[in-house]
């Protein structure tokens, strides 16, 4: 297999090393911004998984299709991304979209047909230190819908550390990270890292924003059970209290956050159903705001 990886951050750069090493892949090109000379991912265990796949910094440095283009860059980014695959994508080329949210799908529907993309729920706790240089600090997960498509994709990470399956029901994956992942608003309007769950009345903001993500997931087909809330502050609870989610990260860093993947997505499908989602709606219109 030929595989192109858009987007070297911390989630892009542990897949493009992993798949360097794997059997199943005879090539990987990495297509980042900027120029890198190697990736390095210290992996959970303390070993150092170096690669040196290709890298292209234009679109016009790319000689042939690929058979998996694995998109990883930031929801807000997909424009941007999108460039690189009328130069990747062949007859036979599949794209996995490894981003946060649910609409991995329609994100990028409009630039290659829908039967083409995988969409994929990662959980892969990384963090880039320097271009090209990553801490892989947990094994993770990766999961795909169920097909022919999908096995396809699982089998690729066969030999890394990655566990990665496959699912009949996409939708409620998908939907429970978003309750986890819409909760990392409160932490990024507060400026402050996981400890904050264990302020007076935060816990209770979350599960309140949980349970609004919880109705929306179940009109739009997603298995949600009433656990949920109570679920998403128990990790945060038991998280490391200095641990910062990505979208602090980025608000610490001034770069873009991902408000509306993360929260925006809970009120403007929750309008759609007639469901309200009041919580969520204001952190998006917050982090929006936020520079």
């Amino acid at each position: 297999m030929r595989i192109a990886v858009v987007g070297p951050g911390a989630i892009g750069g542990t897949v493009a090393a992993w798949l360097s090493h794997s059997p199943f892949v005879s090539s990987v090109t990495l297509c980042a911004r900027t120029p890198l000379d190697r990736l390095v991912a210290e992996a959970p265990d303390g070993r150092l998984i170096e690669a040196s796949p290709r890298v292209v910094i234009k679109p016009s440095e790319i000689v042939a299709p690929v058979d998996w283009v694995m998109v990883a860059t930031k929801t807000y980014d997909v424009a941007a991304a999108s460039r690189w695959l009328a130069p990747l994508v062949g007859p036979d080329t599949h794209v996995a979209v490894l981003q946060n949210g649910v609409e991995h799908v329609e994100r990028f529907a409009p630039f290659i047909a829908a039967d083409r993309i995988v969409p994929v729920v990662v959980d892969i706790p990384a963090e880039r230190s320097a271009p090209g240089r990553i801490q892989h600090r947990r094994d993770g997960t990766i999961v795909v819908p169920a097909g022919e498509a999908g096995e396809a994709f699982a089998a690729l990470f066969a030999e890394s550390v990655i566990a990665a399956s496959t699912t009949d029901d996409f939708t409620t994956v998908a939907w429970t990270k978003l309750a986890l992942n819409c909760a990392g608003a409160v932490n990024a309007l507060t400026g402050l890292p996981g400890g904050v769950v264990r302020e007076a009345g935060v816990a209770d903001l979350i599960r309140a924003m949980v349970r609004e993500c919880v109705l929306v997931g179940r009109a739009v087909g997603a298995d949600l059970g009433d656990h949920i809330p109570d679920w998403v502050v128990e990790r945060a609870e038991t998280s490391p209290p200095d641990s910062v989610n990505s979208l602090l990260g980025d608000r610490l860093a001034g770069r873009p956050m991902e408000w509306d993947a993360r929260n925006g997505v809970i009120a403007r499908l929750g309008a759609a159903h007639g469901i309200p989602a009041p919580l969520n709606a204001m952190a998006a219109t917050l982090l929006s705001a936020t520079k």
